[in-house]
Order: structure tokens, then sequence, then C-alpha cells
């Protein structure tokens, strides 16, 4: 047998046990090997629920609207287990928003990864909001759950 044969089985092991350590990309729902039980997300705003994501139907509860030209209150996110209850999480997870369309409204969070933040009306119409929570750096890492399609409708301001 060659030299670079007999290395081979050994290569491939290595190989083999580093792609099992790898963490999964599954934005549909929760990787298996962090063990969190995150099935859903739950949207605040001064105290009172303002949408609920259902993570088995994949639905939100209710949409949100806002006026052109106008910042909402701030705006907690907790992920949720099948249950409701919220999930702990370590401080290796973030939130990350992906808005579909920035020229109708943004999610602007006070502090990058906080589990938070504010709906900018900024032109008429609607679009869709993603809320992620992403395991790993704020600016990288990787989506264990995500919450998607929440409408966010952005009104002409009633003049009086």
């Amino acid at each position: 047998m060659t030299h670079w044969l007999k290395k081979t089985p050994v290569a491939l092991a290595l190989v083999g046990a580093l792609a099992l350590g790898a963490c999964d990309d599954d934005s549909t729902g929760l990787d298996d090997d962090h063990g969190e039980d995150v099935a859903g997300a739950v949207l605040t705003m001064n105290a009172a629920e303002l949408a609920r994501y259902d993570g088995p139907s994949r639905t939100w509860s209710a949409e949100v609207t806002i006026d052109e030209g106008q910042e909402s209150d701030h705006i907690d996110v907790e992920f949720v287990d099948e249950a409701g209850n919220p999930v702990a999480l370590g401080d290796d997870f973030h939130l990350e928003v992906v808005v579909a369309d920035g020229t109708i409204a943004t999610f602007e969070q006070d502090t990058p990864g906080e589990f938070g933040g504010h709906v900018h009306g900024e032109a008429v119409g609607s679009t869709l909001m993603t809320f992620r929570l992403m395991h790993g750096a704020v600016g990288s890492g990787h989506p264990d759950f995500s919450a998607s399609n929440l409408v966010v409708n952005v009104d002409a301001p009633v003049v009086p």
C-alpha cells in the first residue's frame, strides 16, 4: 500500500467528524444540535401583545400598521416554545429582522442584535418582515428559527 493511502482513512475520519460537529443552516426551524425549543415568536409593544407567530401553522395573528413618516414605540420580540412559553436563550443568539421592501417600512434596532426595535413607516404601501433568531455573532451566524411574512401596512397620515 502506498504512503498516501494509509493516511486517507484518517483524513476522511477527521473530515467526517468536523462535518458532524458543524451547525445546520435550517431557516424553517431550530437546529436540533442547539437544544432549544423555539416554535414561535411574540411581538409586544407597551406591554400589550401586538402579534404572535404560530410556528406549526406558520402564520401571524395580526398585521402591523403604522402611518407614513412615523416611528412605532419600542417593539419587544420574544421567541416561544410550542406552549407559548418564553425560551431562555444564551448570549450567542441575537435577532435579525429582514424587510422585503425597505422603501415602504424599515425596522431599526437601538442596539444591533437586540430582541426588539422600532418600525418606521417610510412610504404608503405594504411589505413583509421576517424575524430571525440568529446563532452566532451579530452580523454573521446562521438562522436557527425564522418567523416570516409579517405584513406591515404603511398608511397615509390622517390630516385633521
